[in-house]
């Protein structure tokens, strides 16, 4: 995630008065934070202090409303990945709402290069997966995993390389990444959801007819759509249909252009980003990212879904992505980014491998109720391949430069 600088210059007049300013309004700090948080809870969970962290990370939290009438009880690992992601998918509806309606994405012809990049960056990743875990019916449910990209660490990593990536890479990488998120709200929608509550799509479908209704009488007032939002977000969760999709329902129901000039969407992305950077995804990182290497050997890394991962986000993503460019450019139905070479674009291919925040929260959905072997291999699998791949893709981008 990352604030928007070019569409509305007002929006970003303010100049940063102080070094923490600074800091939160560079690209890169977003992926150093979560960085950090991943490596902390690594860490500790190889620690003396390992029963703690995993203590905490199960500690049980439970909401009551009316006695016995609603009843929430959930450890804090569940309520990060069902309440706080959706705050996430919050301003990811909000940016894809945005770059669709004056951004990167607005002028169809020009968004069709990045659109084919993330189809093809999403199709291999899930094909070398499924190739390696072929016949075991339970591990081919993470084919999914490797097809994300994590846009903070991926940004994080150019903007670290400054000015030896063309601007165009920049605007590219954001619109595959964007598209790319688009794509993973589809496929948890439509393959990890549980048993399906009438009763309750019925509740979530009427939220929806009330931000519909709001919409209409052209209501501006934010908070009337967060707190419809919520209400869609408890009957989603109790729908079997993953929670985190209300928070996209609700960003795309938030009025783009308002009165006097104003734009509640586009404000309510700047002002939602920090929080969401600083706060909501670090901490997913930490409840996330800690798994314990004390059993893991070379077999592990060579078990099908671990490998699964780790190649298809390295060279899954990076075959996708450029070879869905290369195709369309031979064609002659697409140029490539103003300014770059096809070994700059080799190199965000690569970038492209970084999954993390997404991938995690995948391998979380697909394997949940299984085997607890099957987390470990994820985790594994995903800090291995996103680590590799943001190497590679670094690498190559500065050797691109030399040349």
């Amino acid at each position: 995630m990352r604030p928007d600088t070019a569409v509305d210059a007002t929006a970003n007049a303010h100049v940063p008065s102080s070094a923490w300013q600074r800091f939160v309004e560079h690209e890169s700090a977003g992926g150093l934070v979560l960085g950090a948080a991943a490596l902390v809870a690594l860490l500790l969970s190889n620690s003396p202090w390992a029963p703690h962290y995993f203590a905490l990370i199960r500690m049980p939290g439970e909401v009551r409303i009316g006695g016995d009438a609603l009843v929430l009880a959930k450890p804090l690992l569940v309520w990060v990945n069902d309440l706080w992601m959706a705050v996430f998918f919050f301003l990811v509806g909000l940016e894809i709402k945005r770059e669709w309606k004056q951004g990167e994405l607005a002028d169809r012809r020009q968004a069709m290069l990045p659109m084919v990049a993330a189809l093809g960056g999403m199709a291999a990743p899930a094909l070398t997966y499924a190739a390696l875990n072929w016949g075991q019916v339970a591990a081919l449910r993470g084919w999914a995993i490797p097809t994300a990209t994590d846009i903070a660490f991926a940004l994080g990593v150019l903007s670290l390389l400054g000015r030896r990536v063309p601007v165009s890479l920049k605007v590219f990488l954001t619109a595959v990444a964007i598209i790319d998120d688009l794509g993973a709200i589809v496929v948890i929608a439509f393959f990890y959801t549980d048993q399906l509550s009438v009763p309750m799509l019925a509740g979530a479908a009427a939220g929806i007819g009330m931000l519909a209704a709001l919409r209409a009488a052209r209501v501006e007032r934010v908070d009337a759509y967060v707190l419809v939002g919520l209400l869609i977000w408890l009957f989603v969760l109790k729908s079997g249909v993953h929670a985190t999709l209300a928070g996209v329902v609700t960003a795309l129901a938030i009025p783009t252009h308002g009165r006097g000039g104003r734009r509640p969407a586009l404000e309510l992305e700047h002002g939602l980003h920090p929080w969401v950077a600083f706060g909501i995804l670090p901490c997913f990182a930490f409840v996330n990212a800690g798994v314990s290497l004390r059993d893991a050997s070379p077999s592990t890394l060579a078990d099908p879904v671990t490998l699964g991962i780790v190649l298809g986000l390295v060279v899954g993503k990076a075959v996708g992505v450029f070879g869905s460019v290369w195709l369309m450019v031979q064609l002659g139905a697409a140029q490539r980014p103003a300014g770059a070479s096809w070994a700059q674009l080799a190199g965000v291919a690569l970038l492209c491998g970084i999954g993390f925040t997404m991938s995690l929260f995948i391998g979380m959905l697909a394997f949940e109720g299984q085997d607890a072997a099957y987390e470990a291999r994820v985790k594994l699998g995903v800090l291995c391949g996103s680590l590799v791949a943001g190497l590679a893709g670094a690498l190559v981008l500065r050797a691109a430069d030399r040349r």
